[in-house]
């Protein structure tokens, strides 16, 4: 899909576009429509990058008790 916004919608903010590209990212982790993976590829960014830009947004990352066990299942597979 391709998305066009005018420059003269950005230009007066001065917003650019990889500031666009992260606030649809955000924005589309945040309604829980896409993976973090795929959020983080469309803001351009490495996986542990966006993490860090969530944190620094204090938006909670969509980790439950159910991707804990998961991870404590493939923790004790490797012990």
């Amino acid at each position: 899909m391709i998305v066009e916004i005018a420059d003269e919608i950005l230009v007066p903010g001065k917003i650019s576009i990889d500031e666009v590209r992260l606030g649809i990212a955000i924005w589309l982790f945040q309604e829980k429509n896409i993976s973090l993976g795929k959020c983080a590829e469309i803001a351009g960014m490495h996986k542990i990058q966006f993490q860090k830009e969530l944190a620094n947004r204090k938006i909670p990352q969509h980790y439950d008790e159910e991707d804990l066990q998961r991870d404590i299942h493939a923790a004790q597979r490797i012990l």
